[in-house]
Order: C-alpha cells, then structure tokens, then sequence
C-alpha cells in the first residue's frame, strides 16, 4: 500500500480546512485560467496564421513558373511548357497541380470614375474553391458560357470605388500601343480582406489576355503550382525548377508576399511569451498554496515524523496534494477551453476588423495532441518545479510542531 498516496487522498478529499480554503480556490482558479489562455493563445494565433496563409497561396498558388528574366513589369513574358513536361511537374511526389495563368495591366472606366487594375486570367482547368469562398456576391466565371471571355471578378473593393454590382458592364482599357479596349461584365464580387490584393487585382479569363497580346494558344504568362506539404515548400520549389528549360524559374508565395509571412513568423513568439507567463502565475499560486497547506498541517507532520515517516514520504503527501489541485485546475480550464473554441468555430462570435487584420472574425484551430502536448508540459514544469518549496518539510521540528496550535 501507497501510504503517502493515501494520506494525501484523505487529507485532500477528507481533510477539514480553516484559512487555506480561500487559497486553494483561487489556485484551481489560476490554473484554470492559465490553461485556458495557454490553449487559445494556440488556437487563435495557429487559426490566424492558416488563415492567412491559405488567402495567400489560394490567389497567387504555391509555386509560380515564370520566365527567367529581370523584369519588373506586372506583366510576365510569354512562356510555354509540353504537355509532357506539365505531366512530369503534376507527378513530382509534393505536388498537386499545376494551372497556366496570366496578368496584364488595365484600366477601368465606368460611372465616370478610372480605375488601374491587373487583370489575372485564368481558363476552365483552374480550381475556383478559393474564389467561390471569396465570394460575397455572384458567382465564378462560367468558362462553359459563349461569353466567358467577357466574364469578370472584381474585389469588393474596387466594386464600391466604382459603384458597380453584379451584371453590370464597364470598358477597360489595356495598356499597350496601340492601346486596346474591351467590354466586360460583372459576373463576381469577392473579397480576401487583403488591401492590396483587393486594390490591384481583378480575375478574367486567360484566353482573354491571349488574344489582346496576340500570343499563341500554347502561351501563357506563367503557371501556379499547388503542394500538398507546405512545410516542404523550398524543397518542392527547388525540385520544380530542377525540371524547368533554362529560360524559365520559380518563385514562390513567401518570396512574393515576404513582409506578410515575415510578420507571421513573428507571431510565433507570442505563443512562447503567453506561456511563459500562464506557467508563471500557475507556479506562484501553486508554490503559496503549497506552502499553506504545509504549514496548516505542522501539527500532523510533527507527528508523522516522530512515529518515524522519512522526509522524502512526507513530501510525496504534499506532492499528490498538489498534483489533485493541478488535475482539478486542468479539467476545469480544459473543458472552458474547448467550449469556447467549438463556440468561436461555429458561430464566429468575436469579430476583427479585416482592414486590420486580414480576416473579419477570430480564427482558431488547433489539433488534439497540440492540446495533450500543452497540458503534459504544464503539469510537468509545475511538478517539477514544486519539489523546491516542499522540501520546507525537512525543516520542521516534530517537538515544536506538535506543540503548535
């Protein structure tokens, strides 16, 4: 038989308390708030940072093949890839897909305002899934429909600018000499909550762009490569550009949109600094909870150890003392914590501001063992860390203490 355990069982669910009861409920109450935040801080900054992420490579892909010039204009040089060579890219083992794609430069005159647009085309192989979930009105470009050349998306944003809703028709002008026009109807209105992608960019159709340069049917300004392991970005980038001619290269998203994914990047810290802290307050109320119910039981541990209890089972009392209140605390700020994730995921209930941060309510998510990992690493600093003060026993008289009242 465990003694230590069982005295601790009796002392903790048995035991009759006078001043440290106070004390006690506010250490589960600390313990819980500091899971609690520990696993929100997780779950809001990894959401945030998904989310993020996903608009960033739902618009611009993973991988961009490109020509391999110095050229900085919006618009990229005509290129083209066999359709074997596009078969051996489609079968590298990270990679998804690949989809030709398009820009060039325009403007947009309507309702007596003007407006500098790029025009990103597409054509009927590329999966619209991020832009229908972009949509806030209308639908995607229909590549099946006689008119779908003339079909276009633009941001909510610009379609305030210029006072324009879905059906609506407006001239753009492209910019080239001789300079061109053409008539393009509204078919989408989307938004990614990004100022800048929703300033510049606007999504037509690539046979569209083909036909204003006079480029051959084969040709395109580039193509967007999609993985599967974004964690094996470089890697895949650099085997992808392993398959390439000469004259063409990759980029990908991070090298594209650094000061976003720099900024993501310093998030990370965050989770570090929240923890640290939540472990902090965590000890401190431990460590005073502790400490009182030690000295709360002077008496009996004088007792104890003149009927000969070594120091070592004495602390091992306190110890599982300690470790049912860190038990308690856990459950009660885990299942806080899971409540309200599973509530923020299904209703959205806090909002952001999207100009702000990119996103118009508080993402989260977070995996099981991320949650197990959190709680096994609290528990194990806190344990760890409450040997020190209970060592406090070693220092007390069985004489002085048996005649303390």
């Amino acid at each position: 038989m465990n003694f230590s355990y069982f005295l601790a069982k009796r002392i903790t669910v048995f035991g009759h308390r006078t001043f440290s009861k106070m004390i006690i409920r506010v250490t589960i109450g600390a313990l819980s708030l500091a899971i609690l935040a520990i696993i929100m801080a997780v779950a809001i900054l990894k959401g945030f940072k998904q989310e993020i992420t996903d608009k960033q490579r739902g618009f611009f892909g993973d991988i961009m093949i490109v020509k391999n010039d110095v050229s900085t204009s919006y618009e990229s040089a005509p290129i083209a890839l066999s359709r074997t060579k596009l078969d051996s890219i489609r079968e590298l083992p990270n990679v998804e897909n690949i989809y030709p794609f398009a820009t060039k430069a325009g403007i947009i005159h309507v309702n007596q305002e003007v407006e500098g647009v790029l025009i990103k085309g597409i054509d009927g192989s590329y999966r619209q899934d991020f832009l229908s979930r972009m949509l806030v009105e209308g639908d995607t470009i229909n590549f099946a429909a006689e008119n779908a050349n003339n079909q276009i998306l633009v941001s909510q944003q610009t379609a305030n600018r210029l006072h324009l809703k879905v059906g609506d028709s407006f001239i753009m002008y492209f910019v080239q000499h001789p300079v061109r026009k053409r008539k393009l109807e509204v078919k989408g209105i989307y938004t990614t909550h990004s100022e800048e992608l929703d300033k510049m960019y606007i999504i037509g159709s690539l046979d569209l762009i083909r036909r204003i340069n006079d480029m051959a049917p084969e040709d395109v300004g580039g193509y967007e490569v999609r993985i599967k392991d974004f964690t094996q970005l470089a890697l895949t980038s650099s085997v992808v550009e392993d398959e390439l001619p000469i004259h063409m290269a990759t980029t990908n998203v991070v090298e594209q949109m650094p000061d976003v994914f720099n900024w993501l990047e310093l998030l990370d810290m965050n989770d570090s600094v929240i923890f640290v802290l939540m472990v902090i307050v965590a000890l401190i109320n431990l460590i005073s909870a502790l400490l009182i119910n030690i000295l709360e039981r002077s008496s009996m541990i004088g007792i104890l150890k003149a009927l000969g209890m070594r120091n070592t089972e004495l602390r091992k009392v306190f110890l599982y003392n300690s470790l049912y209140l860190i038990g308690y605390g856990l459950v009660i700020g885990n299942v806080l914590a899971i409540l309200l994730y599973f509530f923020q995921r299904s209703t959205q209930f806090f909002k952001l501001d999207p100009s702000i941060y990119y996103v118009s309510f508080v993402p989260v998510q977070i995996s099981w063992h991320e949650v197990l990992s959190l709680n096994v690493a609290l528990i194990a600093i806190v344990f760890v860390v409450l040997i020190i003060p209970s060592m406090l026993i070693s220092r007390i008289s069985p004489i002085k203490t048996i005649q303390f009242k």
